[in-house]
């Protein structure tokens, strides 16, 4: 996606700032959860956990959006009247080692039954980090899941939506750590 107007050059760390929209699905199936397991390459041995999504391209919507990041990530097909919400939104910084991302994200809900997801459409990007997709219980979820809020996702029932909050989920920091006391 090209940059746009609001990003930044780069941070003091000489990382690209990129700010976008971005759509992710909490697949549930059971009492268990889809989770994709990536890597940051410049940070040997990280690991983090999230939930199927990505940008919103220019003339999708955030449920278009979804539908494809599923279908891209997982190779399920998915219609929009199988899909719950939008259930929460929250803005969210992820530092890497070589970027930053600052995303307004509109979370999704699929109740599926267990599938044996298979990429259909990654990135070369995304190939180089994704080391493995698996179903994980949801009262059993592994370090480093993002978002930490995603038993509560899952467990919405169509009420009001949620209000996630401004995060930072990092392998780098985004932000300085506070100085040590003199």
């Amino acid at each position: 996606m090209p940059a746009t107007p609001t990003d930044r050059p780069a941070d003091r760390l000489g990382r690209p700032v990129k700010r976008r929209g971005a759509a992710r699905v909490v697949i549930v199936a059971d009492d268990t959860v889809l989770l994709q397991g990536d890597t940051d390459p410049g940070v040997p041995g990280s690991r983090f956990w999230q939930t199927p999504g990505g940008g919103i391209d220019p003339e999708e919507t955030p449920l278009s959006a979804a539908i494809r990041e599923v279908y891209e990530e997982t190779g399920l097909v998915v219609a929009a009247r199988d899909v719950r919400g939008p259930v929460g939104t929250r803005v969210v910084a992820h530092g890497y080692s070589d970027r930053i991302l600052l995303q307004h994200e509109t979370f999704y809900l699929l109740r599926a039954e267990r599938f044996d997801p298979v990429p259909a459409a990654l990135t070369a990007r995304e190939a180089e980090r994704r080391v493995e997709t698996r179903w994980f219980p949801l009262d059993a979820l592994p370090v480093n899941t993002w978002p930490a809020e995603l038993a509560t996702i899952a467990a919405w029932d169509g009420g009001a939506m949620l209000a996630l909050g401004n995060v930072e989920e990092s392998t780098v920091p985004v932000h300085e750590p506070p100085s040590p006391a003199p």
